[in-house]
């Protein structure tokens, strides 16, 4: 898989700008704020509907401007297609495939796949469980595209509900008993699809966990295993990420997570807030068996950071999966592509993160990544592309994009 042109009008920096791309290794070079990430986030845009510099899409949109959009054309196989996004701020973005009649952004997921290392990454080590959940979730969407749909159903339930706790609250407050009707039918509603999205994550969590393991090994000389572990507010929803465990049922988590929202009523009407669900969760990063959050160094955290990556690479590339072992059951189960190979590899992305490296894991990096596909890098300069991925070219000026 690989992008084999991007056309841009009025996103970021750019008024309009297109770029004819080829598989194998593409460099954007230029100083400083030039505009070369925006190229790589409108690619990454494409893959997951997200930037993973802004929380929403509005910065996204040239000042000025009333809309953005990202025109892509996809090569996997002998296939090709193009793929069209709009993006509105305030409004609902609209898409087209193949040039065929506008259809939602999110029916678009899985066209592409991409993986994007950043020197925000680090972040994932020693930052905030929302971080971490949201790896989970972006790689789940670009594994399973339907889960973007049960994401935001849920993520929209919870807001409802948690305004409902908010009015409860204020009804205690005032010395009259609540009425805990309508905040049933939300736990059930809740509780349903947060089952689901628990399942998916522990089913990521299992598949992942190997191959962080090999991946930490191959980026870091350093001594210690590297372990991922799924902390639930849900009893039920354990870290079963050895193979030789069984995952939980949708029906027992979704049970398990009405249980937990009935054992904290009294808490979650005091407080306002819904204190039970996949919201809730975290990834758990073990180095050596301790957290890396606040014992590991900063070349451990790097590591750490650039293992999940490389991880996720190998899972959205199917290499992760081993014909000879049992696939997983339940939600998780539709994660396998039949259909994977070198065709199915993700476009890596390298925005700005060998400036970040030390020598050693910069070399170390770029020798695990150079047999991908594409791979698409951004550098302030040509010496910090490492000899091993020197390929095509591009000098990156304000609004202006020409091959070298």
């Amino acid at each position: 898989m690989y992008v084999s042109h991007l056309s841009l009008v009025d996103f970021r920096s750019y008024e309009t700008v297109e770029v004819e791309l080829e598989p194998g290794p593409s460099a954007f070079v230029g100083r400083n704020g030039q505009g070369k990430t925006n190229l790589v986030e409108a690619i990454g845009y494409v893959a997951t509907l997200s930037s993973h510099r802004v929380a929403n899409d509005a910065p996204l949109i040239r000042h000025g401007a009333s809309r953005a959009i990202v025109r892509t054309r996809i090569v996997r196989g002998d296939r090709a297609s193009t793929v069209e996004l709009e993006i509105t701020a305030g409004k609902a973005n609209r898409a087209r495939i193949n040039r065929g009649q506008a259809v939602r952004s999110r029916d678009v997921l899985g066209i592409l796949r991409t993986v994007l290392f950043a020197p925000e990454d680090l972040a994932l080590v020693k930052g905030d469980p929302d971080g971490r959940r949201r790896f989970l979730d972006l790689v789940v969407v670009q594994l399973l595209p339907r889960a973007a749909g049960l994401l935001q159903d849920y993520e929209r339930v919870i807001r409802q509900r948690s305004a409902l706790l908010k009015s409860l609250r204020g009804v205690r407050a005032a010395g009259r008993t609540p009425d805990l009707t309508t905040l049933e039918v939300w736990d059930a509603k809740a509780a349903q699809l947060g089952a689901q999205i628990l399942l998916m994550r522990l089913e990521l969590v299992r598949a992942l966990r190997p191959e962080v393991r090999a991946a930490y090994e191959q980026v870091s000389d350093a001594n210690g295993v590297a372990e991922l572990e799924y902390r639930s507010s849900v009893p039920d929803a354990v870290d079963h990420g050895s193979h030789d465990a069984r995952p939980p049922s949708v029906t027992d988590l979704e049970k398990g997570m009405l249980a937990a929202m009935a054992e904290l009523r009294t808490s979650e009407t005091e407080r306002g807030v819904s204190l039970v669900g996949p919201h809730r969760d975290d990834l758990v990063l073990v180095l050596a068996g301790l957290p890396a959050k606040g014992y590991a160094s900063h070349g451990e955290s790097w590591s750490f950071a650039l293992a999940l990556r490389l991880a996720s690479y190998r899972l959205l590339g199917g290499h992760g999966v081993d014909a000879g072992a049992e696939r997983p059951t339940g939600v998780g189960e539709t994660f396998w592509d039949p259909d994977h190979g070198t065709d199915a590899d993700p476009v890596l992305i390298l925005d700005d993160v060998f400036a970040e490296l030390d020598v050693r894991r910069r070399e170390r990096l770029a020798e695990l990544v150079a047999p991908a596909r594409q791979v698409l890098i951004t550098a302030a300069v040509p010496a910090d592309v490492p000899e091993r991925l020197l390929g095509a070219r591009f000098e990156v000026t304000p609004g202006e994009v020409r091959r070298a």
